[in-house]
């Protein structure tokens, strides 16, 4: 079997308990409330400012034998470069406050999250961060694909503010062309450890994040929160 079928098998049950949260089920049904996708692209800022970061501790890392996987860090480093910046851009665009955004705190799963994973690099195993790029692109490639045009009409918002999500249907579906292909080349069974181990840990966080978005019975669109500040 190819590492990267491993590695999908490994960590099937921690995909499907994402997968199977109340707010990811509504998400792509399109059934998801503005104050709830505003909190995600909160916490998504929160991780997205650290992924070039953590790729170039990542490059800085590697060992030789793995020169092959620093050049493919490097192309993704200019690739992921900025997309924190269209998140707050997508905030501005559906009325939230992108500054107060940019200066707040993460929650306790995104702040874990992130800090397990600089020291995976630093204490570990640096090729265990291509765990993280397992868990985040493809949940990205679902969420885009399946929900982003349904949230649109739903939450009566304009495409200025989906750039994030929106791109990242095609962009990342690319991207897991080329992760598949950079996982197969793994031969090391302490580097496949590494990735699989990394995998289960984001998978749990990032979880616990979702468990943590607001859920609003009423799920008002935008139109609704503009007549009710009028």
């Amino acid at each position: 079997m190819d590492f990267f079928d491993e590695l999908q098998a490994a960590t099937a049950q921690e995909r499907q308990t994402l997968f199977s949260l109340p707010v990811i089920r509504e998400a792509l049904a399109g059934d998801v409330s503005l104050e709830s996708y505003r909190a995600f692209l909160t916490q998504a800022y929160y991780h997205v400012r650290h992924t070039v970061p953590l790729l170039m501790t990542c490059g800085a890392r590697l060992p030789a034998r793995l020169e092959w996987l620093r050049g493919a860090v490097c192309e993704y480093i200019e690739e992921e470069y900025g997309h924190e910046k269209w998140i707050l851009d997508d905030i501005k665009a559906c009325g939230g406050d992108a500054e107060a955004v940019r200066d707040g705190q993460p929650s306790m799963a995104i702040e874990l999250m992130v800090g397990y994973l600089y020291d995976l690099i630093a204490r570990g195993n640096p090729v265990g961060l291509f765990g993280m790029v397992n868990v985040l692109e493809g949940t990205s490639i679902a969420l885009a694909t399946q929900a982003a045009s349904t949230l649109q009409q739903r939450l009566e918002l304009p495409e200025s503010a989906f750039s994030y999500l929106s791109s990242h249907g095609a962009l990342d579906i690319g991207h897991m062309d080329t992760y598949r292909d950079l996982m197969n080349r793994l031969e090391d069974p302490e580097d496949k450890k590494a990735v699989i181990h990394a995998s289960k840990v984001v998978y749990h966080l990032y979880s616990e994040m979702f468990r943590g978005l607001p859920r609003s019975q009423s799920r008002p669109t935008a139109t609704e929160v503009r007549h009710a500040a009028v």
